[in-house]
C-alpha cells in the first residue's frame, strides 16, 4: 500500500523478542479499553470514571483485592493446565471438567474421614490439607490421563476427548451432590456438603495459601522446559511430531505426561475455588459460571505464549478485570454481564493483535531505505 511517498508492507519476523511480545500486548489492552469506552459513552457514563472505578477496586479496595487475588489463583491453575499440553502441540478443553474432579478428590478426602455425620468434629489441619491437596491433583489427572493415552496410544483428536471428559464429569458431580448422592448437603440443597472450619485452608493476610503454590509451579514449569530433558522432549514433540519419534521421543509417553500434569493442575484449581476461597467451601452446580471462567485459561496462556511466567500478569488483569467489571456494572446501574463484555473484548484484541508476533509492519519510503513502526517493529 502507498501512502504519499511512502509504501506500507507487512513482513514476517524472525524472532520476537520478549520486549517486543510485551510491548505488543500492552498496546492491545490500551486499544480494547479503548475500544469498550464506546459502551460507557453510549450509557452517559465518563469512560475515564468507569476504569478507575473498575482498577481501584479490583486492586486497592480491600473489599475488592481479595477476591481478585483469589480469582487470579483460580485463572493460574487453569492457565497452566493449559500450556503444559499447549508446548506439546496439543489442546487441553477439559481444564473445567478436571477441576471439578480435583474438587470431587478433595471433598472425598473428607467423606473417607468419617463422612457427613461427623463433619463437626474437630480434624487435624495438618494431616487433612495435604490429603486434600493430593486427591485434587489426582482427581485432575485422571481425566487428563485419560485424554493423553487416548491421543498416544489411538491418535484420538484431544480436543473432542476433553470436552466428552467434561460433560461425564459434569454428570459424576451432579450424582454426588444430588438428593441421595453420598456428597449431598445435609440441608437437601443442590450443592454439596460445606466444609467444617477445622480444615478452612490457611489464609496468610486474608489471601488463600495456594497463591504460593501457583507462583511456585510457575518456576518449576519454567524450569522444566528451560533447563530439563523432558522439557525438551515435549517442545520438540510440540513443533514436529514426526521429526521428534524419528529421534527416539515416545509419540505415547509424550501427550500421556503433559495431559497428566494438566489434569492435577486444573484439580488443585478445584481445590482453590471450592476449600480456599472464604464464603464458598463447597461444591456447588454452577457449572456455568466456573466453566466459563477456566476457559479464560485458555485465553492467557495464548497471550502469554505458552511462557509460565508471562502468564502472571495475564491472569492477574483477567483476574481484576472480571471483578471490577462486575462491580461497575451494579454501582452505575449498567446492564449484567459488563464483565463478561469486557473481557471478551480484551480477549477478541489480544488474540487478534498476535498477528503482530508473527508480522510486522515497515514503511519504505521510495527511493530510500525502509523505517519500521513503533512497537510493531
Amino acid at each position: 500500500m502507498r501512502i504519499g511517498s511512502y509504501e506500507l508492507k507487512l513482513e514476517k519476523r524472525g524472532t520476537l523478542s520478549n520486549w517486543q511480545a510485551a510491548s505488543i500486548s500492552i498496546l492491545a489492552i490500551i486499544f480494547a479499553l479503548a475500544l469498550f469506552s464506546i459502551i460507557f459513552i453510549l450509557a452517559g457514563i465518563n469512560p475515564l470514571s468507569a476504569y478507575r472505578e473498575i482498577f481501584s477496586f479490583a486492586f486497592i479496595n480491600p473489599y475488592g483485592l481479595p477476591p481478585t487475588i483469589n480469582r487470579f489463583i483460580f485463572l493460574l491453575f487453569c492457565t497452566y493446565a493449559f500450556i503444559i499440553p499447549f508446548r506439546a502441540g496439543l489442546w487441553n478443553i477439559g481444564m473445567t471438567g478436571q477441576l471439578y474432579a480435583g474438587a470431587l478428590g478433595a471433598f472425598a478426602v473428607l467423606f473417607a474421614f468419617g463422612g457427613k455425620a461427623s463433619l463437626s468434629a474437630d480434624l487435624s489441619l495438618e494431616i487433612v490439607i495435604p490429603f486434600m491437596l493430593i486427591a485434587a491433583a489426582l482427581g485432575g489427572a485422571v481425566p487428563g490421563a485419560i485424554a493423553g493415552f487416548l491421543k498416544g496410544k489411538y491418535n484420538i483428536n484431544e480436543i473432542v476427548v476433553t470436552m466428552l471428559l467434561n460433560f461425564i464429569i459434569f454428570w459424576l458431580v451432579s450424582f454426588m451432590i444430588k438428593e441421595g448422592g453420598p456428597f449431598m448437603n445435609p440441608g437437601g440443597r443442590g450443592e454439596s456438603f460445606e466444609l467444617p472450619p477445622s480444615v478452612y485452608a490457611p489464609l496468610i493476610n486474608n489471601v488463600p495459601f495456594t497463591i504460593f503454590i501457583a507462583l511456585g509451579l510457575a518456576v518449576l514449569i519454567y524450569f522444566l522446559f528451560a533447563k530439563t530433558k523432558i522439557g525438551y522432549q515435549i517442545r520438540a514433540y510440540g513443533q514436529n511430531p514426526a521429526a521428534a519419534e524419528y529421534a527416539g521421543i515416545s509419540p505415547f509417553k509424550i501427550p500421556l505426561l503433559v495431559f497428566t500434569l494438566g489434569g492435577a493442575i486444573a484439580g488443585l484449581a478445584g481445590y482453590h475455588y471450592f476449600a480456599a476461597v472464604p464464603g464458598v467451601y463447597k461444591i456447588a452446580r454452577n457449572y456455568g459460571f466456573f466453566g466459563d471462567l477456566a476457559f479464560y485459561g485458555i485465553i492467557c496462556g495464548l497471550i502469554s505464549l505458552g511462557n509460565p511466567i508471562a502468564a502472571i500478569p495475564v491472569a492477574l488483569l483477567f483476574g481484576g478485570l472480571s471483578v471490577g467489571g462486575r462491580y461497575v456494572q451494579g454501582k452505575l446501574s449498567m446492564s449484567f454481564g459488563l464483565d463478561y463484555a469486557l473481557l471478551g473484548v480484551l480477549m477478541i484484541t489480544l488474540v487478534v493483535f498476535q498477528f503482530f508476533y508473527r508480522y510486522k509492519i515497515v514503511f519504505i519510503k521510495i527511493g530510500k531505505e525502509r523505517t519500521d513502526v513503533g512497537v510493531l517493529r
